[in-house]
């Protein structure tokens, strides 16, 4: 540790695993522009409208569910007996909410191969960056488990 970052949590693998939830979003965006015509399946409009209602529905719940997860598990992080380090147990956090969050990103894709148009994936996708945004690493909530868990040595 350098001595300007001295004191300072180190965030830096649970920033790998935001921009790597990001990068699959816009992984997914270029393979739908340049692969257009190899990827897709046209499925029966009726058939896309019940999957594209099922995913808005799942994507409308997902927010708050995963929003309630994060807050029980930065608490258990803070509270929870074990041997785990503050990093662990916000890394574990963190990629547990990105990763349920960045599904909502992968049905704009499954939608695209389904025969939806850009739109459609251009919601999702946006849903997926607005939630990955809302989940990012905070340091507040990094700091809030190291202190509780020095107090519990005590």
């Amino acid at each position: 540790m350098s001595e300007h970052t001295k004191g300072v949590p180190d965030l830096t693998w649970h920033w790998i695993i935001t921009c790597f939830i990001l990068f699959m979003v816009i992984v997914y965006n270029i393979i739908c522009h340049f692969a257009e015509s190899t990827i897709r399946i046209t499925l029966a409009e009726e058939q896309r409208v019940l999957i594209r209602s099922i995913f808005y529905g799942i994507s409308i719940l997902l927010f708050p569910l995963v929003n309630l997860l994060r807050h029980i598990l930065l608490k258990l992080n803070q509270t929870m007996p074990g041997n785990h380090s503050a990093e662990r147990r916000y890394l574990t956090t963190i990629t547990i909410t990105l990763s349920l969050i960045g599904i909502i990103g992968l049905f704009g894709f499954i939608m695209f191969i389904l025969g939806d148009g850009f739109n459609t994936l251009y919601i999702f996708s946006f849903l997926g960056v607005l939630g990955i945004f809302l989940h990012k690493p905070k340091q507040g909530e990094y700091q809030q488990i190291i202190e509780a868990l020095k107090i519990q040595k005590l």
